[in-house]
């Protein structure tokens, strides 16, 4: 493979390895192209080298301003971001001995330009985002004792406001959520 000609970036891949990307991890597994400590930056890659990169269950690892902001020079403007984390009332935070943060679905408007939030803490980050394309917040759905949480993840995601009301009312107690799944546009 021609790491030159690719667009797209795998990273904290572990064995969800995607052919056409370069898949980066910190393990030596079979077909991960690129050993590397995401927390050791700069990563080994050019500025505005990738079209598209995936980040999914690996921000809770590590100290993540650093490494967002590092993605975000690595990524091309116009470029897409994906990332999964946990939700913070979702049982994985707790089960992840190596989870040493949480996320609400309002933590990466800090990291967006037109944000309340990132013009609030302008002087804290000296990069962001042009746009979230889509946020959605996601409910363990894996056995018939959470046959509930399809119509609770319909209803959470019908609009940003209403992700807002889950998380700032007992519902997000009630119902706990699992992930946050968003796109974020350089």
């Amino acid at each position: 493979m021609n790491f030159m000609d690719s667009k797209k970036l795998n990273v904290g891949c572990g064995t969800d390895i995607k052919p056409g990307w370069i898949n980066l991890d910190s393990a030596k597994i079979k077909g991960v192209d690129v050993v590397h400590d995401i927390e050791k930056l700069p990563l080994p890659f050019f500025s505005e080298e990738f079209d598209e990169i995936l980040c999914q269950d690996v921000l809770e690892h590590v100290e993540y301003i650093a490494v967002l902001r590092d993605l975000h020079r690595t990524l091309k403007k116009g470029g897409k971001l994906s990332i999964r984390v946990p939700h913070f009332t979702s049982k994985n935070n707790f089960i992840g001995l190596t989870h040493k943060k949480l996320f609400s679905v309002d933590t990466f408007d800090f990291f967006l330009i037109n944000s309340p939030l990132h013009k609030q803490r302008l002087y804290y980050f000296d990069f962001a985002f042009a746009q979230i394309v889509s946020r959605r917040i996601t409910f363990e759905k894996s056995s018939r004792l959470f046959f509930y949480n399809r119509f609770i993840e319909r209803l959470v995601n019908m609009r940003p406001r209403v992700q807002s009301f889950y998380e700032s009312t007992g519902f997000a107690r009630a119902f706990p959520a699992e992930n946050i799944i968003l796109e974020l546009v350089k």
